[in-house]
């Protein structure tokens, strides 16, 4: 099954945390952010990898989906 435009959303905004320091959180702006990227923060915090709806820091378990992320942008990078 191909990833949804959603989940490639939800994707793109986890690469943008930084997968060195719990300490560095991102936030998104409603007003300047684009529309997907905003529904995207909404989504990852009511899943809970995100502490705040806008962005935030990451909870442990978005910590771990970063680290994910980064392996399979590093897998698919390597062919």
């Amino acid at each position: 099954m191909p990833f949804s435009a959603d989940r490639l959303a939800e994707l793109n905004l986890l690469t943008q945390f930084s997968s060195t320091s719990s300490q560095e959180g991102i936030k998104v702006h409603a007003h300047t952010a684009a529309p997907e990227t905003v529904k995207a923060a909404e989504s990852l915090f009511a899943k809970g990898l995100i502490s705040q709806k806008d962005g935030g820091y990451l909870t442990p378990l978005g910590a771990e989906a970063v680290d994910l992320t980064q392996k399979l942008q590093s897998i698919l990078q390597s062919g």
